[in-house]
């Protein structure tokens, strides 16, 4: 990835934060990230060296508002790459689930996926090149009970992921999907407890493959579902 122009969403979170140094070392020329909390930033400044955070634009936006999403592109000088890192994770039984939580979980899960690649697929086509490596999860090909939303709106991910990959054959643009097991995230600890964290997914292990899939190198694979399960 080195020069390009990165679009790294959920670059500040429990992921981001695994995500974003392996990003850095890939000497893109920008890596955008869009952000809701400022105290997120803050933390990532704190973490991150001089010249590396020369590299990074922060860009507050709501990344289920069309038109915030379309200022994080309007203010990028090209977008080669994005890394789509934004979802959520809830449970709750099927019965018991209320609407509004179904559709807050699509909202995060599934449209802000369909937005963010929405117009930077748009860019892509314009330039005649692009990478596009969204997120989707294990239990999206292997759904289990009692995450009824959470599983539908991941499986749809994957189904938006490989139908742009479909749209896209013939370009230099390509579109493929990671899914992942449990990750290895502060959040998850705190939530799960720490008796198999070590079989869980690492941040940067999982990293390496999306950086992989990002670059030029991975410029013959297209519409793939790649999983990423750790000892699970």
């Amino acid at each position: 990835m080195k020069g390009k122009h990165v679009l790294l969403t959920g670059g500040t979170g429990g992921l981001g934060l695994g995500v974003t140094p392996t990003v850095l070392a890939q000497d893109p020329a920008t890596v955008t990230i869009p952000y809701r909390n400022p105290k997120d930033v803050e933390r990532l400044k704190s973490i991150f060296s001089p010249s590396e955070l020369a590299r990074i634009k922060f860009l507050a936006a709501n990344l289920d508002n069309e038109a915030e999403v379309e200022n994080v592109i309007d203010q990028m000088v090209q977008v080669d790459v994005l890394i789509h890192l934004v979802g959520g994770f809830s449970m709750g039984k099927t019965y018991e689930y209320s609407l509004e939580n179904w559709k807050r979980d699509f909202d995060i899960n599934l449209n802000t996926t369909f937005l963010v690649c929405k117009h930077s697929l748009k860019r892509m086509l314009q330039q005649g090149y692009g990478r596009i490596v969204t997120v989707a999860s294990r239990a999206a090909v292997e759904p289990v009970g009692e995450l009824a939303a959470y599983c539908a709106s991941k499986a749809g991910v994957v189904a938006f992921t490989k139908a742009i990959a479909d749209e896209t054959k013939g370009t230099n643009i390509t579109a493929n999907v990671v899914l992942p097991s449990v990750i290895d995230t502060p959040a998850n600890r705190a939530s799960m407890g720490t008796e198999n964290a070590h079989k869980w997914v690492k941040p940067e292990s999982l990293a390496q493959v999306i950086c992989f899939l990002a670059s030029e190198a991975a410029k013959d694979i297209r519409g793939a579902a790649i999983p990423v399960y750790g000892n699970i």
